[in-house]
C-alpha cells in the first residue's frame, strides 16, 4: 500500500459540552460469476429517509468547524455524509451542489499531503475546505496511512492537524477516512479525474497498535465460535483471517491462506438468492467459503442481504437460520464481516478473471 505521505453555519444542533464529551475519542489515538441479487434482500429495517449526517472538522479545544466545498469563483456548498439504509459502517461523503450530490475523493498526486476534491459530472473540482468562525479556509488533505486507511485533517495555518468527524442528528459519531480497495496509486477514475482513494464515513476504531491476525468464526446462538474455512474442490481446508497490517482496524482486508499466499476472499456476482462467497486463486481458481462445525457439518457462507453499500454475510445452518460472521483478535476484540461496495454497479471488478459484486472487509461493530 502506497503511503499517501507520499502523495504528493457553525454547528449549533450540539452544544459544546456534548462536543467535549467525544474528546477523549477524538484525540486519544492518533498515529469487495453470479450475484447478490443487486435486488439482493433489503434489511427489513431500511431508512425511509436519508439521514444526513454534518462533516465537521475538530479544534482541539473542542469546537466544531464547518467542512465545505468551494467552487473556482468561492460560492460555498454543503459536504455530507448520507445514510440511505440501516446500517452506519461505511456511508458516502458527498458534496451537494446545485441538487446533485457530488463524490468527495482523494486525488492521485504527488505532492506531500493529497488532495481532498468534490468532483463535477464534466469533471469539475471543488475545493474542500474547513472554514472557520474568523474567515480562514483550511485545507482538508489525506495526512497519512494507516494500511488501507488513510487519515484525513483540516491543516491549521500552524501546520496543526484537526479530525475530520461525521455527527449524526442525534450526536453520533463517525471517523471521516480515505479508503483504498486496492493497491495500485490509480483506484480509479470519476469523470475523468484520477482518484487515489474514496472518502468515507466509518465508526470510530479505536486504539491499535499491534499487527495481529484475527480469527474470522461463525457465531452460534448458544456463544459458541464455528471455524471459518477455505475448501478447494478435493476438500483440503485453508484457513481464513483478518489481517491486520497496520495500526488500523477501521478495515481489514480477509484473506484465504493457501500455501504461501493469501488470497482475496470476495462476493461473486450471482443471480441466486444468496450470494456466494469465495476465495479467488491467482490462476481464477474458486476456493469455497464454509463454517465447519464441530459435528463435521459444512454450512454455507452467503451474502444474504443488503443495506446500503454494506453486504450481510451470514454462515447458513442445516435449519435456515443465519449466524453471525465476526473477525476475533487475539486480545478478544470483535469487528464485523461484511460485504463492502464501492459503487453501485453488479460487477464492482475483475479479479483473475472472476466476475466480483464486492469486497469483504472486517469492520468495526455499530454500538
Amino acid at each position: 500500500m502506497e503511503k499517501t505521505n507520499n502523495l504528493t453555519l457553525s454547528f449549533q444542533t450540539l452544544g459544546i459540552t456534548t462536543i467535549l464529551g467525544f474528546l477523549f475519542l477524538l484525540f486519544g489515538c492518533t498515529s469487495g460469476t453470479p450475484e447478490v441479487n443487486t435486488d439482493i434482500t433489503e434489511s427489513e429495517a431500511n431508512v425511509t429517509k436519508d439521514i444526513i449526517w454534518h462533516i465537521k472538522a475538530i479544534h482541539p479545544e473542542g469546537r466544531a468547524i464547518d467542512v465545505k466545498a468551494l467552487d473556482k469563483d468561492g460560492n460555498i456548498y454543503d459536504v455530507k455524509a448520507i445514510q440511505d439504509s440501516d446500517q452506519r459502517h461505511l456511508m458516502d461523503v458527498k458534496a451537494i451542489v446545485g441538487g446533485n450530490n457530488l463524490p468527495v475523493k482523494i486525488l492521485v498526486s504527488d505532492h506531500n499531503y493529497a488532495p481532498v476534491k468534490a468532483i463535477g459530472e464534466d469533471g469539475t473540482l471543488y475545493d474542500i475546505k474547513a472554514l472557520t468562525p474568523e474567515g480562514d479556509k483550511l485545507d482538508v488533505k489525506g495526512i497519512s496511512s494507516s494500511g488501507n486507511i488513510i487519515h484525513i485533517k483540516a491543516i491549521s495555518k500552524e501546520g496543526v492537524f484537526y479530525g475530520i468527524k461525521a455527527i449524526s442528528p442525534e450526536g453520533q459519531l463517525n471517523d471521516v477516512k480515505g479508503v483504498k480497495m486496492s493497491k495500485e496509486k490509480l483506484e480509479s477514475t470519476i469523470n475523468g479525474v484520477e482518484v487515489h482513494a474514496h472518502i468515507k464515513a466509518m465508526p470510530q476504531g479505536g486504539c491499535i497498535g499491534d499487527y495481529s491476525i484475527w480469527h474470522i468464526k461463525a457465531i452460534h446462538p448458544e456463544g459458541r465460535t464455528i471455524d471459518v474455512k477455505a475448501l478447494d474442490k478435493d476438500g483440503n481446508i485453508y484457513d481464513v483471517k483478518a489481517i491486520q497490517d497496520s495500526d488500523q482496524r477501521h478495515l481489514l482486508d480477509v484473506k484465504a491462506m493457501v500455501g504461501e499466499n493469501n488470497l482475496p476472499v470476495k462476493i461473486l456476482v450471482s443471480d441466486g438468492k444468496y450470494a456466494p462467497v469465495k476465495a479467488i486463486g491467482e490462476d481464477g481458481t474458486l476456493y469455497d467459503i464454509k463454517a465447519l462445525t464441530a459435528e463435521g457439518g459444512k454450512l454455507d457462507v452467503k451474502g444474504v442481504s443488503s443495506s446500503g453499500n454494506i453486504i450481510h454475510i451470514k454462515a447458513i445452518s442445516k435449519e435456515g437460520a443465519f449466524y453471525g460472521i465476526k473477525a476475533i483478535s487475539p486480545e478478544g476484540q470483535l469487528n464485523d464481516v461484511k460485504g463492502v461496495k464501492m459503487s453501485k454497479e453488479r460487477i464492482e471488478l475483475m479479479v483473475n478473471g472472476v466476475e466480483v459484486h464486492a469486497h469483504i472487509k472486517a469492520l468495526p461493530q455499530i454500538n
